[in-house]
C-alpha cells in the first residue's frame, strides 16, 4: 500500500484521479526544486478556502437557526482559522504525506500551522475537483461536527450570545432573577433564573452572581438548541 492509499483510507475518500491528491500535498518549495511534472498546492488552497467558507457557513446557518449574523460570523471564524484548520490536518496526520522542499523539510515544515492549514484547504479542493461539492461537504462537516460536539469551539459569554438572539425581536424582555442564596459568607452559592418576558427559560447556580447568571444563560441556549448540554 502506497502513501496515497494510506491517506485515502484515513480520510475515507478514494480519488478517481490521484493527480488532484498529489497536487494538494505539494508545497511550493518542493515544486520549485522539482519543477518537472509538479504543481504546487497554492491554487488549490485558493479554491479550498472558498469551499470551506461556503460549507461552514451553510452548516452553521442550518445548525443554529436562531443565532444572529454577528455570532455566526464569530463562530465561523473560529472554525476556519489557522489553529482550527491545522488541527484538522493533524487529526488525519496530513503532515507526514506532504511533499516539501529540503529547507522546509529540515525545519520541521511538516508541522508548521500555516503549511498544514494550506494543505488541508488544498485537500478539500482536491476532493471537490475529483468529485463534487457534496463529497467535499461530507469531508468538511465531519470535522466541524466533532469540533463543536467536543466543545473545542464554544460560546464563552453565554449572556451576550443569548442577548443577541433575543434582540432580534424588540418586544421580548430578558432579565435575570436571583431566586436562591445559600452557604456561609465565605462560600456563598447563588441561584438565578433567566426570564423571557414572564417565562423561565434557564436556571443556573454559581459561587458568584455573575457565574450563576452565565450558567442560567447557558441553560437557556441549550433549551434553544444553540449549544449542546
Amino acid at each position: 500500500m502506497n502513501d496515497f492509499e494510506k491517506l485515502e483510507n484515513r480520510i475515507d475518500y478514494h480519488f478517481n484521479n490521484t493527480f488532484f491528491l498529489k497536487t494538494a500535498l505539494t508545497h511550493s518549495t518542493y515544486a520549485y526544486e522539482n519543477p518537472r511534472g509538479n504543481e504546487s498546492n497554492e491554487r488549490m488552497e485558493f479554491l479550498g478556502d472558498s469551499v470551506m467558507s461556503i460549507v461552514t457557513s451553510e452548516y452553521l446557518y442550518k445548525k443554529y437557526p436562531d443565532l444572529p449574523e454577528g455570532r455566526l460570523s464569530k463562530l465561523k471564524s473560529s472554525l476556519i482559522c489557522t489553529e482550527a484548520l491545522s488541527g484538522f490536518a493533524r487529526q488525519i496526520g496530513l503532515g507526514k504525506y506532504l511533499l516539501l522542499g529540503k529547507g522546509e523539510a529540515n525545519s520541521n515544515g511538516y508541522d508548521k500551522p500555516t503549511i498544514l492549514e494550506n494543505a488541508f484547504e488544498a485537500l478539500v479542493a482536491a476532493i471537490y475537483l475529483d468529485s463534487d461539492l457534496e463529497s467535499a461537504r461530507k469531508f468538511v462537516v465531519s470535522f466541524l461536527e466533532k469540533t463543536i460536539e467536543n466543545n473545542a469551539i464554544s460560546f464563552h459569554d453565554y449572556k451576550s450570545a443569548l442577548q443577541e438572539i433575543v434582540q432580534q425581536n424588540p418586544t421580548e424582555i430578558l432579565n435575570y432573577v436571583l431566586v436562591g442564596e445559600s452557604g456561609p459568607d465565605h462560600n456563598k452559592m447563588f441561584e438565578y433564573e433567566v426570564h423571557l418576558n414572564s417565562n423561565v427559560i434557564g436556571k443556573g447556580k454559581g459561587s458568584s452572581k455573575k457565574q450563576a447568571e452565565q450558567e442560567a444563560a447557558r441553560d437557556a441556549l441549550v433549551l434553544m438548541g444553540v449549544i449542546k448540554q
